[in-house]
C-alpha cells in the first residue's frame, strides 16, 4: 500500500521497522498509551454502564498531534502496536483519536500483529492485515476500569482507617497477603534439632561419605535422633562394631533421564535471569525490549528474539528447524534428538497463537552479538539462546550408583549416593537454576568403584547437629512463580506488581528476599479482615480467567464489572460506616499492662509498629515488639565509635524519616549521619567519571540520587538512573520516572534535551 502510515509503540521499533518496509510507508511512534482515565473520581460510572472517560496522557500529546498531522497526508492507516492486550488497546485509542480529529474520513484502517521485528515477520503482517480486535480491547478496558475502581474507592478508605497517601491494588493486595503470611510463618516457626551419623570412608584411595540409613534394623529418619546424647551413645556403639571398617552389601547402579526445559515464557524467563543474574523483573523487562525492538548488528538495526510477553510455549516450525539445523552443526547430530520436542504450555489461558521467547535467529549466536550488545543485552540474549537451543537438543543421561555398607551387625547400615554424567547431552548447552535448592545429600559425587563384599577403610563417624528451617522469604523468582501458580496477574503484569510493592513501601527487598514493613501488615491485616474476598488468591485468580474469557469473545464486559461492583461498593460502604480506626490500627494481645492493668496492643505508630497501652493518653506506656519498655523512643549506642566532632558516644536515633546515627551530646553537637549507606546503582557518573551515582534521602526524607565523591563532585540528580545514553542528545545516562498519570518513562535529565520515552 502506497502511503500507508504506520504506527508502533516504539521509536526504535519504528526506525527498525521503516528499514523493512521502505518507501511509501511512514512508520511513527505512539510511545505507549496514547488515552488513559481522568485521574480523579468519575472517570469510571458504574451508574452509566461502566462510561470510561479518556484523556490524552500530557506526555503523549505532541507524538499524538504529529500522528494526526501525519494521518491526514496519508491514505492507509496500519497499527502495528504490539500483540497484546494493552497492543490492542492502544491501537482502539489512537484510531479512536484519529476519527474524533476527523484525520480518518474514508480511509481505510487495518490491524497488523507480528512477534518478532524481522523483515520476513514484517512483511508477512504487512500482507495479512485484519480489524481491530474489539474483544481484546474491551478486556483492556475492563481490567483498566477495574483496577480503577478498586484504587479510588479502597484507597481513601485506607486514609480515613490506617494513614493517609496508602493505596490497595485489585492485584497486588493478594501479592502483599503472600509475603505478610510467609512472614508470620517464619515469625510463629519453631526450629527442632535433629542429628544425623555420617561416616567418612576411603576406597581406592578415594575419599566419600556415608550417612546412616538403619541402625540395629530400625530405619534412620529425620527425627530418629533428636539429642546430642543419643547421638553419642549411637556413634560410640558403631564405632567399636565397626572396628575400623564397613562391607559392601549392595551395590545398586541405574541410569536416568534429565529432559530440558521448556523455551522462555515472561514468567520464566524473570525468574531464571534472577537466580542466574542477579536482574529484577523491572530490569528482565527493559533489556528484553530493548532486544525485542532491535538492536544494532552492523547490518543494520535488528530484533534479536521474539515478543517478550508471552505465555505460550510454542515455537515457529521455521525457527525449530533453523535451530535443529544449528545443533548438528555445532554439536553434533548425535545430540539432536530423532524427534521435534513439543512443549505444553502450563496456562490454560495461553495464546497459542503466541510463541515463546526465542532468538529471531539461532545462527546469531551470543559471541558473535556479543560486540554490539551492552553487558546487560549480552547476559540476557545469552541466557535465551542457550535456553532456546537446549530445549531441543538430546536428554542428558545420568549414571547413578546407591551403595550400601554394612557396620558391624547386619542391622546397622550406612549409604551414600553418587552420580556421574554419562552423555551431558542438552547439560552441554544449559541447565536451569533452582529456587531455594534443598542439598542432595551427595547424589552428585562421583564414587569410587565397589562391589559386593568388599572391605572399606573408615576413618571416622561424625554426630552431626541440624536444626529444621522456617520456609524462605520470597524472592523475586519465587514471587513470581507462585503468582503464576495461583494465576494471579499475567505475564505483562509481574514486573508491574513487585514494583509498586516496593513503592508504596509495603514491602522491602532486602538480601534479594522480601520483608513486609510496618504499613504493609497493617494494610494486609485490613484487607484481609474486612475485604476478605478481593485478596482470596482464588477470587482473584477466576477474575483474571473471566477477563481472558472476554478478550476471547466468551463474556461481556459490561455484565462482569456489574458482577463485581455492586458487591465490591457495598461492603466498602459497610466498612466505612462500621469500622473504626483503632480496630484496624491496633492488634488485641492477650496482655495487660503493667501500669494500668488495661490491655494492651500493638499499634503502628509513626516509626513503625509497638506495642502501646490502650488506656492512652491517660497511660503512656510503650516498648518495643522485641519487648525493651520504652524502647520505641530509646536510643542504642554504637560501642566502637565515637562522634568524630566531640569524642562524645554516637547512638541510633528514631526520626520522623527512619533511624539515623547522631550524637549523644545533641543539642550540644548536631552531628548527623545515615545509618544505612547510600544504595550504589552502580551507574558510572557522567560528570566527573570516578564515582558511581547513589542513592541518598533528603534532609525533608526525599530520595535523590547523586555522586558518590561528593562533595569533590557535585552531580545530583531526583531520579533513578538508568545506564542508557540519551538517543536524542548523546548524554550517558537516562533517569527513570514513575508518575501516577504518565506511568514509568525514561527521561533525559539534561536541561534543554526534553526527550521522554515510556516504558509501558
Amino acid at each position: 500500500m502506497e502511503n500507508t502510515l504506520v504506527i508502533v509503540e516504539s521509536p526504535a521499533k519504528a526506525k527498525t521497522i521503516k528499514k523493512y518496509l521502505g518507501a511509501g510507508y511512514h512508520v511513527l511512534a505512539s510511545y505507549g498509551h496514547v488515552r488513559d482515565l481522568v485521574p480523579k473520581s468519575g472517570a469510571v460510572d458504574p451508574n452509566n454502564d461502566f462510561a470510561m472517560r479518556y484523556e490524552i496522557i500530557a506526555k503523549n500529546a505532541k507524538h499524538v498531534d504529529e500522528i494526526v498531522k501525519a494521518m491526514k497526508k496519508a491514505d492507509h492507516l496500519l497499527l502495528a502496536t504490539d500483540p497484546d492486550r494493552e497492543g490492542e488497546a492502544i491501537a482502539w485509542n489512537i484510531a479512536v483519536i484519529l476519527t474524533e480529529r476527523k484525520a480518518l474520513k474514508d480511509k481505510t484502517v487495518k490491524r497488523v500483529v507480528f512477534h518478532e521485528i524481522t523483515k520476513t515477520a514484517i512483511l508477512a503482517a504487512v500482507a495479512n492485515p485484519r480489524e481491530i480486535a474489539m474483544d481484546l480491547v474491551n478486556a483492556q478496558q475492563a481490567r483498566r476500569a477495574l483496577d480503577y475502581l478498586v484504587g479510588f474507592n479502597l484507597s481513601p478508605l485506607l486514609w480515613k482507617k490506617v494513614r493517609r497517601g496508602l493505596s490497595a491494588g485489585r492485584v497486588q493486595s493478594p501479592a502483599l497477603r503472600l509475603i505478610v503470611e510467609r512472614e508470620l510463618e517464619i515469625e510463629k516457626f519453631k526450629n527442632k534439632e535433629y542429628w544425623t551419623i555420617e561416616s567418612d570412608l576411603t576406597a581406592a584411595k578415594q575419599h566419600f561419605s556415608a550417612k546412616l540409613a538403619e541402625y540395629q534394623t530400625e530405619k534412620v529418619e529425620q527425627f530418629t535422633v533428636t539429642n546430642s546424647e543419643q547421638a553419642e551413645k549411637i556413634k560410640i556403639d558403631l564405632e567399636k562394631q565397626a572396628n575400623g571398617k564397613l562391607v559392601v552389601s549392595k551395590v545398586d547402579k541405574k541410569q536416568r533421564k534429565r529432559n530440558p526445559t521448556a523455551p522462555f515464557i515472561t514468567s520464566t524467563l524473570q525468574q531464571e535471569a534472577a537466580r542466574k543474574l542477579g536482574f529484577t523483573a523491572q530490569r528482565t523487562m527493559r533489556v528484553a525490549q530493548q532486544l525485542y525492538e532491535g538492536v544494532e548488528v552492523g547490518t543494520g538495526s535488528t530484533g534479536l528474539i521474539s515478543y517478550m510477553r508471552t505465555d505460550s510455549v510454542n515455537v515457529a516450525a521455521e525457527a525449530i528447524a533453523e535451530i535443529r539445523d544449528l545443533i548438528v552443526k555445532r554439536y553434533g547430530k548425535e545430540n539432536l534428538p530423532d524427534e521435534i520436542r513439543v512443549y505444553t504450555t502450563k496456562s490454560k489461558n495461553a495464546q497459542e497463537a503466541h510463541e515463546a521467547i526465542r532468538p529471531t535467529s539461532a545462527f546469531r549466536r551470543p559471541d558473535e552479538m556479543k560486540d554490539y550488545l551492552s553487558i546487560e543485552q549480552f547476559k540476557l540474549y545469552d541466557l535465551i539462546w542457550k535456553r532456546t537451543v537446549a530445549s531441543q537438543m538430546i536428554s542428558a543421561t545420568i549414571n547413578t550408583v546407591a551403595v550400601d555398607l554394612i557396620c558391624g551387625k547386619a542391622g546397622n547400615r550406612f549409604r551414600a549416593n553418587g552420580s556421574t554424567i554419562a552423555d551431558p547431552g542438552f547439560m552441554m548447552v544449559y541447565q536451569e537454576a533452582l529456587d531455594d535448592a534443598v542439598p542432595t545429600d551427595g547424589d552428585e559425587k562421583l564414587l569410587p568403584p565397589m562391589k559386593e563384599g568388599d572391605i572399606i577403610d573408615l576413618q571416622i563417624i561424625r554426630a552431626e547437629q541440624h536444626f529444621t528451617e522456617p520456609p524462605p522469604r520470597y524472592s523475586e523468582a519465587s514471587l513470581i512463580k507462585t503468582l503464576e501458580e495461583y494465576g494471579i496477574g499475567r505475564p505483562s503484569t509481574y514486573a508491574s506488581i513487585i514494583s509498586t510493592l516496593q513503592n508504596r513501601d509495603y514491602a522491602r527487598l532486602e538480601t534479594k528476599r522480601f520483608f513486609p514493613t510496618d504499613v504493609g501488615r497493617v494494610v494486609n491485616h485490613f484487607l484481609t479482615n474486612y475485604f476478605t474476598q478481593y485478596v482470596d488468591y482464588t477470587f482473584t485468580a477466576n477474575l483474571e480467567d473471566e477477563l481472558d474469557e472476554v478478550s476471547r469473545g466468551e463474556r461481556q464486559w459490561i455484565p462482569l464489572l456489574r458482577e463485581f461492583w455492586d458487591p465490591f461498593i457495598k461492603q466498602v460502604h459497610d466498612i466505612d460506616a462500621t469500622v473504626q480506626r483503632s480496630d484496624v490500627t491496633q492488634e488485641k494481645m492477650d496482655e495487660n499492662c503493667p501500669e494500668c492493668s488495661k490491655p494492651l496492643s500493638i499499634r503502628l505508630g509513626r516509626s513503625g509498629r509497638f506495642i502501646g497501652c490502650t488506656g492512652f493518653p491517660e497511660c503512656a506506656y510503650t516498648r518495643s515488639l522485641d519487648g525493651d519498655k520504652d524502647a520505641v523512643n530509646a536510643a542504642e549506642v554504637i560501642g566502637d565509635r565515637k562522634c568524630p566532632k566531640d569524642e562524645a558516644d554516637l547512638v541510633i536515633k528514631q526520626g520522623p524519616y527512619g533511624k539515623f546515627i547522631g550524637c549523644s551530646n545533641y543539642p550540644k553537637c548536631k552531628f548527623i549521619e545515615p545509618l544505612e549507606k547510600p544504595r550504589d546503582t552502580q551507574v558510572p557518573c557522567p560528570k566527573c567519571h570516578k564515582g558511581s551515582i547513589v542513592q541518598r534521602k533528603s534532609k525533608r526524607g526525599k530520595i535523590f540520587f547523586s555522586c558518590s565523591e561528593y562533595p569533590t563532585c557535585n552531580y545530583a540528580l531526583w531520579n533513578e538512573p538508568i545506564a542508557e545514553a540519551c538517543p536524542k542528545c548523546q548524554w550517558p545516562l537516562l533517569t527513570l520516572k514513575i508518575t501516577k498519570k504518565n506511568g514509568k518513562e525514561k527521561m533525559c535529565p539534561q536541561e534543554g534535551c526534553g526527550f521522554s520515552e515510556s516504558m509501558e
